[in-house]
């Protein structure tokens, strides 16, 4: 699909890029020393291979339908080789310590007088400049600074990461991204740029926006080992089944409360619960906790009358009833769960590539189910240097020709600044919570032109989801809608109404893209699918984006990002060994899949603009989000061998872990790569004796030495401590929250907080953008819409609608 030249200079911190758009289609060259990519150093391997450069599972993972050249950055000529290389190549990925590139004469100005055009992405922990761009981090390091281990783990104990070194790969599929958007505006101006991503930045979207709270006045969100506290309410995500575990989502509203009450209304036919709780307020209980009217226990002992009944039953009866009745209840799975689920091999996910001398090996697939151009997911990891004398006989081909001017224009006057990336693309937008809209967010940050559609009788749930501002409920007051729909339009349609359908197709001929996430076929029932979008505007992109995608034994299953988390993987290895998993904090497919249907969109679009096809795009938030789970996934296929819950340990760093440092419920991360940054730990601590200990030893002693940090942390404040910790070179974060969020300076820098306006309460607080451009600048000026207010704007400058047809859709309740 992609007809682009990628050269990945990357490591395990970015390779996930170019994978990504290698998946898409891009020829992409991982360029690697001659002694091999750092990332074939990393775990888990094949077992019985331990070390093997050409057996790591990790390394797998991430570069499968890659060509590998091995250069010596380092040595002049194969610095000349890679100018060479770059002269005719599209995106570089380069995931080295800031000012490390540039060192050797690589970094983007100097390719940049080699290839004018080249979009150079570089992958960092905190970004290329700043006072924290030269930090020693880590993947728990970068946690901690981004909030997420503030809110996963259990109380009572130290926060947790989540395992397999999660923050970079968020930052890989930004990365993938922002390249895309630089391509897409370089059509227009034929000049590449410098893209910066922040890891730090990236990870914080699978906080939920928790990173809001200080900044709206409200309570923050603390980690709760198998569920989350919100205000006074304990929810639960974690109940017990005969077998194992499930995720039990039992909250109210109007979206959500009528699960709650078939799930009583089960129960009860089952002897499960009494008569009274049939009576149960599903619509408006937390107004009835607020005003005292229903008791702040009531919600407690619902959850348990319901834990005690999926005790009594296995997770596929569960399931199984749960697809019958329509019930937000789900398995917490296992990777094995996963692999042998009937769901994947029905959709044809998985693909068998011959690999590293195994004749056959099981890969998560696709990212999505594209209509026109399938993705051939079949070429295999290459070995070190496979491609070197391939790739650099190629060397002078040109490099891919920008779009014209006029190709680009034809798509139509754009409402957004002309000098936005993406000021020429328009989406019909019928997303909502927060998989899809994050998705269409980053494009309209950017400057696509996105036309929300929302009904004032439905309310959107993420209207309904913490923080507030003020700590007050109310349509327009929460900080998850307004990061997740910044810069949108708005516009109120009932598409219940007959009426409503004309107008809808008159948006889908204005627009580029049309996204939704109903249920599977929800639209087609309405005569609103593919087809029917593609009678009137032939050359539509169409995404449906969903938990489970449109097809298989699981399509059916209504419900949230929480379960897709549940059902992940995740879930299950996030915990303490001696512990029920504490699991993933609230909807974490929620948090990676947009991510992936950015880029499937930007892709379908480039696609179109080279050939003029449309397509329809399938996209599971549940397989798309496997690509972070892959190395487990492979594990288990060719060792047998499950994630094991290990709590802050890692499999190769020691120390490292989260310690108590001065005041209540306040930690801090520190880890230890190597031997250098172990001495001088042991030095600042006062443990200069044990200085010597090998990484086994330090292993072996990890209790004591774990005191001994402790001892020294405890005393301080966590801003204190890593600051003396980071200026000795030892990798170290505070766990960070909201308000310590506001006050991080990185994050001052990179302007990650945006006060924008806003229609109701004249300005509102969101997170930026998770990368920065070199010579674009983003559009980020205003929240999320309020109900509709765009419906005039929309009829009348986009549609061209005249006052007479805008009323006679408001007599027939159209526009509501």
């Amino acid at each position: 699909m992609l007809n682009c030249r990628v050269l990945d200079l990357s490591d395990h911190r970015g390779q996930m890029a170019g994978a990504l758009l290698a998946d898409l289609g891009a020829d992409v060259v991982l360029v690697e020393p001659p002694s091999g990519s750092a990332a074939r150093s990393v775990g888990p391997f094949v077992a019985g291979r331990e070390g093997d450069l050409e057996a790591s599972l990790w390394f797998w993972s991430y570069n499968r339908g890659k060509r590998s050249v091995a250069l010596d950055l380092d040595d002049p000529r194969d610095q000349q080789r890679l100018r060479d290389l770059a002269a005719s190549a599209d995106v570089l990925i380069e995931s080295d310590a800031p000012g490390a590139m540039a060192a050797r004469g690589l970094g983007a100005e100097d390719l940049a007088e080699v290839n004018p055009g080249l979009v150079y992405t570089s992958i960092s922990a905190f970004g290329q400049s700043g006072p924290k761009a030269d930090w020693a981090a880590t993947d728990s390091i970068i946690s901690a600074a981004g909030q997420l281990s503030n809110v996963v783990g259990d109380e009572d104990r130290p926060p947790l990461r989540i395992p397999l070194d999660q923050c970079f790969l968020h930052a890989s599929a930004e990365a993938a991204v922002g390249s895309l958007i630089a391509l897409r505006e370089r059509k227009r101006s034929g000049q590449g740029q410098h893209i910066d991503v922040s890891a730090q930045q990236a990870v914080t979207q699978a906080t939920q926006s928790a990173t809001l709270c200080h900044l709206y006045n409200s309570p923050e969100l603390l980690r709760m080992s198998g569920g989350a506290r919100l205000g006074p309410f304990r929810v639960r995500l974690r109940s017990p089944a005969a077998d194992g575990y499930v995720s039990v989502t039992i909250l109210f509203g109007e979206s959500i409360g009528p699960f709650g009450a078939r799930l009583f209304e089960w129960m009860h036919s089952e002897g499960g619960c009494a008569d009274s709780d049939l009576e149960i307020d599903w619509i408006n209980f937390v107004e009835g906790v607020i005003t005292g009217r229903i008791p702040p226990t009531e919600y407690e002992r619902i959850q348990q009358v319901a834990a005690d009944f999926t005790a009594t039953r296995t997770k596929a009866e569960l399931l199984e009833v749960a697809l019958d009745k329509r019930l937000l209840i789900v398995p917490i799975s296992t990777v094995a769960d996963l692999v042998e689920s009937p769901q994947y091999s029905e959709r044809d996910f998985w693909r068998d590539i011959p690999t590293g001398g195994l004749d056959s090996l099981r890969y998560p697939g696709p990212l999505a189910k594209f209509s026109e151009t399938p993705l051939d997911i079949s070429a295999p990891p290459p070995s070190i240097g496979e491609h070197t004398d391939e790739v650099l006989a190629e060397v002078g081909a040109a490099p891919s020709a920008p779009v014209s001017d006029a190709l680009v224009s034809a798509a139509g006057a754009s409402h957004r600044d002309p000098s936005l990336p993406l000021a020429d693309v328009k989406i019909l937008d019928f997303m909502w919570v927060m998989a899809g809209p994050g998705s269409t967010r980053v494009l309209a940050d950017w400057g696509a032109t996105v036309v929300r559609v929302e009904s004032s009788h439905k309310v959107e749930a993420a209207r309904t989801i913490q923080p507030f501002l003020n700590d007050e409920a109310g349509a327009d007051n929460g900080g998850l809608y307004q990061n997740m729909n910044a810069g949108k339009l708005g516009i109120t349609i009932d598409i219940s109404k007959p009426e409503s359908r004309d107008l809808i197709l008159d948006l889908v001929r204005w627009a580029d893209v049309v996204c939704e996430s109903f249920s599977p076929h929800a639209l087609q029932d309405i005569g609103l699918s593919y087809e029917d979008l593609r009678a009137v505007k032939p050359d539509i992109i169409m995404a449906s984006s969903c938990l489970f995608g449109q097809s298989g034994p699981l399509s059916s299953l209504a419900g949230f990002g929480t379960m897709g988390a549940a059902m992940s993987g995740f879930y299950e290895m996030t915990g303490w060994s001696d512990r029920d998993p504490a699991g993933v904090f609230g909807a974490y497919t929620d948090y990676v899949s947009p991510k992936f249907l950015s880029a499937a969109l930007l892709a379908a679009l480039d696609h179109r603009d080279r050939t003029g096809e449309g397509q329809y795009i399938d996209l599971s938030q549940a397989e798309a989000s496997m690509t972070f789970l892959a190395p487990a996934v492979l594990d288990y296929e060719v060792n047998g061998h499950l994630p094991d819950k290990l709590g802050n340990d890692h499999a190769v760093m020691s120390p490292h872990g989260v310690f108590a440092s001065a005041g209540e419920d306040r930690w801090i991360a520190v880890a230890c790569e190597n031997d250098d940054q172990w001495r001088a730990l042991s030095r600042i601590i006062g443990a200069e004796g044990l200085g010597g200990l090998g990484v086994d030893e330090r292993r072996e002693r990890a209790d004591e030495i774990a005191e001994l940090i402790t001892a020294w942390t405890s005393q301080r404040d966590g801003v204190e401590a890593h600051d003396e910790l980071q200026a000795a070179g030892v990798p170290a974060h505070a766990i960070a929250d909201s308000a310590m969020m506001v006050d991080d300076p990185q994050l001052e820098h990179r302007s990650h907080f945006r006060n924008v306006t806003h229609g109701a309460n004249g300005t509102m607080w969101v997170e930026g953008t998770r990368f920065v451009m070199s010579r674009s600048s983003d559009g980020i000026s205003h929240g999320g819409p309020t109900y509709g207010e765009h419906t005039f704007e929309v009829l009348e400058q986009l549609l061209g609608y005249d006052p007479d047809r805008i009323a006679e859709l408001a007599v027939a309740g159209v526009l509501e």
